[in-house]
C-alpha cells in the first residue's frame, strides 16, 4: 500500500535537491498549506524567595568560608618555622574574612613588649607603629596585668584607637595566652562603616586566639631549641670531662675534654659499650658502679684509667648519678669527673721531694764519712796494683787487690751519683756548644761501649749553643751513652744524634736493642728502679731528667719490645744577651 504524500512535501525535497545541486530555488505553489501560527507562551507564576531562609542560608556560606579560613590559619600556623611566616598567615585570614577593612598585626616581645614583626595594609599614623593602645575591657578579658602592662608603656583606653589615616573606627584585638602579651591584631574602618565593628568582633577574637596560640608555641619551639643547643654546648666545651651511657652501657655523650685527653674522637665512641674503653682490670669495678646509677644510687670519688687513642692510659675521677627519664625509671647514668694525671704527677713530684730530702740527709753523712777512707783505699789498692804487677807475684793476688780496687771506685760513683741526684749542684751557667760535649762525652763512655762491643754512630748537625753547665751536661750524655751500651746485645749500635728544632736543640740517644715493656718503660725515670741487677742502682735517667730540667729543657723515652730505645732530650738555645 503506497504511503500519501503530505501536500508540500515534494515541493520541500525538490527545493533541497536544488539547493544541493546549486539551482535556485523557485518559489512554492500558491496552493502550499499556510503555517500555523505560533502558540503565545502559557503564564508562569513569580515565585519570591523567603527573607527569612535566604538570610540563613547567606549566614550558613559565611559560617563554612569562616571555618575554611580558620582551618587554612590553623595549618598555616601549624607549619610557620618563624615569626613572620605567622604574621603572613594571619594577614591572609583577615583579607579572606574581612575583606574591604584596614588591619595590622604586630608582634611584639613577651617580655618587653618591643615590636618584632608587623604587617599593615595600609598608612599607619605618625608614631602608630610600635605605640600599644589597648582597651580596659579587652585586657580584663584576657587576664594580664593592668599595672604591669603601664609599667612597659601599653596605654590604656576605653576605646580602641585607630592606627590608619582614613580610619575612624577600630578593634584593637590583644594576642594573649597565660597572661603574657605576644602582640595585637587591629581592625579599622573608615567612617559610616562602624556598624561593621560589632559583626566582624566575634570572628576578630577567633582569629586573634589563633594567632596568639600559633606565637606562643613557635616561641616555646624556640627557647627549647635554645635551651637544648645551650646545654649541649655547655656540656661539649665544660672544662670536665662528661659522659652519658644508656642502660645497655652505650655511650650517648662523649664531650671535647674527654676527647682531648683521651684523643678518641666522639663520632667513633658513641655507641660503644664504656667497657671497651678503660683498662680490662678496671672493667669489672667500673661495671658495679654503672649498676649502681641504673639502681638509682650516685657515687662519688670512683677513680679509672681511660685507653688512649695512641697508645698509653688516662687515669680519672667520676661522680656518677642518674638520669630519670619521663616514666619515672632510670634510663641514663651521668658521670662527671676531672684528669688525674696532672694530679698524680704532683703527687709523684711531692713525694719525690720528700724521697730527695731524706737521701739529701743520708748522703751528706754518708758521703763525708765515706769519702776520706774510699779515698785511701782506692789510692792504695792502685798503687798496690802496680807495685805487684812489677815485682811479679802471683797474678791471683793482683787480680783480688784490683777488685779491691775496682769495688772502691764503685762506691765512689755511687756516692757521687747519691750527691748528683740528692744535691744538684748550682753549677755557673754559659753558652756550651753541645757538639763538643757529645765528643767529650763519648770518650769517657768508651770503656762501657768497648765493653760491649757497640758500634757507635754520630749525626751531629750544626746547632746554636744552649745555656747550661757543661759538666752537668757531659753527664747527661754520658749516662745515656753508658744505658744505651748496656741495653744491647755485642756488636749492637747506639746513635747520637744532634739537630737544632726551632727555638730549641735536639739531642737524641738510641740503640738497636731489645726495648721495654710499657710498664717497665712508665717506671724508667724513678728512682731506683732498675732492671739491671748488680750492674746499676737506676739513677741513671733520674739524675739525666733532673738536669735537664734545671736547664728549662724535656726529656722524652720512645721504647717498644723488639724495636730498641730512643731518649730525646730538648734544651733551649741560647738567648741574645
Amino acid at each position: 500500500m503506497r504511503k500519501r504524500r503530505r501536500p508540500g512535501a515534494a515541493t520541500a525535497r525538490s527545493a533541497a535537491t536544488s539547493a544541493a545541486r546549486g539551482k535556485p530555488r523557485r518559489a512554492a505553489s500558491s496552493s502550499a498549506r499556510t503555517p500555523r501560527r505560533p502558540r503565545a507562551p502559557k503564564a508562569t507564576k513569580r515565585v519570591f524567595p523567603d527573607p527569612e531562609l535566604a538570610a540563613a542560608t547567606l549566614a550558613a556560606a559565611a559560617r563554612l568560608e569562616a571555618d575554611a579560613a580558620l582551618l587554612a590559619l590553623s595549618r598555616d600556623l601549624a607549619e610557620a618555622r618563624s615569626e613572620e611566616q605567622i604574621t603572613d598567615a594571619v594577614a591572609r585570614a583577615l583579607q579572606v574574612l574581612f575583606p574591604g577593612r584596614s588591619f595590622a598585626v604586630r608582634l611584639v616581645d613577651h617580655r618587653t613588649l618591643a615590636l618584632r614583626t608587623l604587617h599593615a595594609s595600609g598608612r599607619l599614623r605618625s608614631g602608630a607603629r610600635a605605640r600599644i593602645a589597648l582597651r580596659r575591657a579587652a585586657i580584663e578579658k584576657t587576664g594580664m596585668s593592668l599595672p604591669a602592662l603601664e609599667e612597659q608603656g601599653v596605654l590604656i583606653t576605653e576605646v580602641d584607637e585607630p592606627l590608619f589615616e582614613g580610619c575612624a573606627v577600630a578593634t584593637a584585638v590583644p594576642l594573649a595566652v597565660g597572661g603574657q602579651l605576644f602582640g595585637v591584631v587591629n581592625l579599622e574602618y573608615a567612617a559610616g562603616r562602624a556598624d561593621e565593628r560589632v559583626r566582624d568582633a566575634p570572628l576578630l577574637f577567633r582569629v586573634a586566639n589563633h594567632a596568639a596560640l600559633g606565637v606562643r608555641n613557635l616561641r616555646s619551639i624556640e627557647e627549647l631549641t635554645y635551651l637544648k643547643t645551650y646545654l649541649e654546648n655547655l656540656i661539649e666545651h665544660a672544662n670536665a670531662f662528661v659522659l652519658v651511657v644508656d642502660r645497655s652501657r652505650e655511650l650517648t655523650v662523649w664531650n671535647a675534654a674527654l676527647v682531648r685527653a683521651t684523643g678518641l674522637e666522639r663520632e667513633a665512641t658513641l655507641g660503644e659499650d664504656l667497657l671497651s674503653l678503660v683498662r680490662p682490670e678496671d672493667r669489672a669495678a667500673l661495671g658495679k658502679v654503672l649498676d649502681r646509677g641504673f639502681a638509682g644510687e650516685a657515687v662519688a670519688g670512683f677513680e679509672t684509667r681511660l685507653l688512649r687513642a695512641t697508645g698509653g692510659e688516662a687515669r680519672v675521677a667520676f661522680n656518677t648519678a642518674p638520669v630519670v627519664g619521663g616514666s619515672g625509671e632510670v634510663d641514663d647514668v651521668i658521670a662527671i669527673g676531672q684528669d688525674l694525671t696532672l694530679i698524680r704527677s704532683l703527687q709523684a713530684a711531692a713525694e719525690h721531694a720528700e724521697r730527695l730530702a731524706g737521701i739529701g740527709r743520708l748522703v751528706a753523712g754518708v758521703v763525708h764519712e765515706l769519702n776520706n777512707p774510699l779515698t785511701a783505699v782506692n789510692m792504695y789498692s792502685d798503687v798496690l796494683v802496680e807495685k805487684l804487677t812489677h815485682a811479679g807475684h802471683d797474678p791471683a793476688d793482683v787480680e783480688k787487690v784490683k777488685a779491691i780496687h775496682e769495688a772502691g771506685m764503685r762506691i765512689q760513683r755511687l756516692a757521687r751519683d747519691l750527691v748528683a741526684y740528692a744535691k744538684p749542684s748550682g753549677a755557673r751557667t754559659e753558652p756550651v756548644e753541645l757538639e763538643g760535649v757529645i765528643e767529650e762525652a763519648v770518650r769517657l763512655a768508651k770503656p762501657a761501649l768497648k765493653e760491649h762491643a757497640a758500634v757507635v754512630e754520630k749525626k751531629l748537625d750544626a746547632a746554636p749553643p744552649v745555656e747550661g753547665s757543661r759538666s752537668s751536661l757531659v753527664q747527661v750524655v754520658v749516662n745515656l751513652v753508658r744505658n744505651a751500651a748496656q741495653a744491647i746485645s755485642e756488636g749492637g749500635h747506639v746513635s747520637v744524634s744532634l739537630a737544632p728544632e726551632g727555638a730549641s736543640v735536639k739531642l737524641t740517644v738510641a740503640d738497636d736493642g731489645a726495648g721495654m715493656e710499657p710498664e717497665i718503660a712508665a717506671r724508667a725515670f724513678e728512682p731506683f728502679f732498675t732492671t739491671k741487677g748488680g750492674q746499676g742502682i737506676g739513677l741513671g735517667l733520674p739524675i739525666v731528667q733532673g738536669i735537664i730540667e734545671r736547664h728549662g729543657g724535656s726529656v722524652a723515652l720512645v721504647t717498644s719490645p723488639g724495636k730498641g730505645t730512643q731518649v730525646t732530650v730538648s734544651l733551649p738555645v741560647t738567648r741574645a744577651r
